[in-house]
């Protein structure tokens, strides 16, 4: 076999680095980021791939006959993106398919190396329309309004605030707001829709309302995560994970307080 160049290793290194990145920036858990990017490396013809993970940054080293290639980037959070995740995995899992085809030539490793770019440069990021999504969100808080023994007229309050709720958080979002911040201007605003059912009196129940309206600012996908990593040995990523997850909790928490404060909402609570 042709020994690999230098240059052509170091766009290995690189395609490998931005495999970890992309399935840490969409939500991928920590054992999942490291399998992938090592398959991916030794798929493409390197000795052995080393992958480390922190909080917001991945080291990455690739070996081919000693000769050895060490990169670290820093990430941004992403939202959740649970098909682009498998979309990566279905291109580790064609470049390693063709790997024993490729891997007796270096010419032949080249293409294959160049076709995984290809690839890659080829992700469906399309996401659902903010509209659609924030009808959706609103439909799922006032479906929980609704089996909590809530009214329709409380049920329709629900699904008003959880849906403008939405539509703020991702309008802050994508123009790159603290994400604490977002999730507090998002409690409060959902809160504050919420609680109009204690001023005018609406339906059986505000408490439900209120309550059901912050539902979209639960957490539990990136808690599942923290844990799943702490229970792999992925220590270090999972508690900041963790720390960063309780963050937001408290800040939907700090959010919900302000606007009961403001509307002078004495009493609160099932």
């Amino acid at each position: 076999m042709t020994p690999i160049s230098y240059v052509q290793q170091q766009h290995i290194t690189r395609l490998c680095v931005r495999c970890g990145l992309l399935l840490m920036q969409y939500g991928a858990e920590s054992a999942v980021v490291v399998d992938l990017s090592k398959r991916l490396g030794l798929a493409l013809g390197m000795n052995s791939v080393e992958c480390s993970l922190n909080f917001n940054a991945i080291t990455l080293t690739t070996i081919h006959n000693e000769r050895c290639i060490t990169t670290t980037r820093d990430t941004i959070n992403q939202s959740i993106n649970v098909n682009l995740l498998v979309q990566i995995q279905q291109i580790v899992n064609k470049t390693e398919a063709a790997k024993d085809t490729h891997n007796n030539n270096n010419q032949l490793n080249h293409k294959l190396t160049e076709h995984t770019t290809h690839a890659f440069d080829k992700l469906d990021k399309t996401a659902y329309p903010i509209w659609l999504v924030g009808v959706f969100v609103g439909t799922s808080c006032a479906a929980f309004a609704y089996l909590n023994g809530g009214s329709l007229s409380i049920t329709a309050v629900t699904f008003v605030a959880g849906m403008v709720a939405m539509l703020t958080r991702i309008y802050l979002a994508k123009h790159h707001f603290n994400p604490f911040i977002t999730v507090i201007m998002t409690a409060f605003i959902a809160s504050l829709i919420g609680a109009t059912t204690y001023y005018f009196d609406i339906g059986n129940n505000a408490d439900i309302a209120v309550a059901s309206s912050v539902l979209l600012l639960v957490p539990s996908f990136p808690l599942i995560n923290s844990l799943s990593d702490i229970l792999k040995g992925y220590v270090d990523i999972g508690i900041g994970r963790a720390v960063f997850t309780y963050m937001l909790t408290l800040s939907a928490c700090v959010g919900i307080v302000m606007a009961l404060v403001l509307l002078q909402i004495q009493h609160w609570g099932f």
